[in-house]
């Protein structure tokens, strides 16, 4: 419980910004998007981890990847495009390194998870079950299925539905699935998820974006395409955490252009549980915090005394 400074007829009102998420209490639902913070040691001089309701760390796998070839960054209008190609150190660096700082800290720490099979994403799940400091999983299904011809884990309903069945048997956190946008369907692929045993959803990841700079008449990405993110898909991504929290149970982590409290009540309304902030940290550093006071504010100036009443609370016209 945060008593904030908020009076209705002259009396303080206490207000709750604590939520809860398959068993996890977070002191309050904002978090940071899976490969814009780091693993929070980058952020750490200009954000107090202790503020958070949780770190969600970069991408990790079970062996160091390179990533993509350069340039893998492009601003747009209204956002931005990478090709990052998930580089991480792997899970043996991460467990050495990332874990022991992130502990020093009372937000929650969730570990994303990435792999080209089932496989990998076993593997890495199965060394985070030893570590009682990570609260949750959450895995990232964007990354494409070697296996299967390269198409994403999270584009097709059966492949969900099977890598979120064989991670649920192998990890002793609550799991996470992180849905990928760029499909035709987003409730069919929050049901599959949700039925094969996922504890959670977060949502949406990138959605898959092109810039081609007609000045050199060249791809602005060597990768030719990457994900966009920032303010201007936020409508999309309020819209599919509406239509997957009319069509799931579990909880829901909103994630997707929010850079303020404003930003992050919209979410909540729609449906989610929590939110994540991800490509604002690249333009504002203390964007979460500020996101975390913006979210505070309006508690305040509505006199409502827990975050939770905001949760799926949009009204018809």
């Amino acid at each position: 419980m945060r008593k904030l400074a908020a009076r209705r007829g002259g009396m303080e009102i206490s207000m709750n910004t604590k939520v809860t998420i398959a068993g996890v209490e977070f002191s309050n639902p904002v978090m940071t998007a899976s490969g814009t913070f780091g693993s929070g040691m980058e952020y750490s001089e200009f954000v107090d981890l202790n503020r958070l309701g949780a770190v969600v760390t970069k991408g990790v796998a079970n062996v160091p990847w390179p990533g993509n070839p350069t340039p893998r960054v492009a601003e747009v209008y209204g956002g931005m495009l990478n090709a990052i190609g998930l580089q991480n150190p792997g899970i043996d660096l991460f467990l050495k390194r990332d874990i022991p700082f992130l502990k020093q800290f009372d937000a929650k720490i969730i570990v994303n998870v990435c792999g080209k099979t089932v496989e990998d994403y076993v593997e890495v799940v199965e060394r985070l079950g030893d570590e009682p400091a990570v609260s949750m999983l959450e895995i990232n299904v964007s990354c494409p299925n070697v296996k299967e011809g390269a198409i994403a884990f999270g584009q097709k309903a059966d492949a969900l539905s099977k890598i979120t069945a064989e991670v649920k048997k192998h990890a002793r956190q609550p799991i996470i699935m992180k849905l990928s946008p760029n499909v035709t369907d987003i409730a069919e692929m929050a049901r599959a998820a949700e039925e094969a045993g996922a504890d959670a959803l977060s949502l949406i990841n990138t959605l898959t974006g092109m810039k081609i700079d007609i000045h050199r008449r060249t791809f602005a990405l060597a990768n030719k395409t990457g994900g966009m993110s920032g303010p201007a898909i936020k409508p999309i991504a309020v819209r599919m955490v509406y239509q997957a929290a009319q069509a799931v149970k579990i909880p829901i982590i909103g994630m997707g252009g929010i850079g303020s409290g404003e930003d992050a009540i919209e979410f909540l309304l729609a449906g989610a549980t929590a939110v994540s902030v991800g490509a604002m940290n690249f333009v504002n550093p203390y964007a979460t915090v500020e996101v975390v006071e913006g979210i505070e504010a309006y508690l305040q100036k509505y006199g409502i005394k827990d975050v939770n009443e905001l949760i799926g609370a949009v009204r018809e016209r």
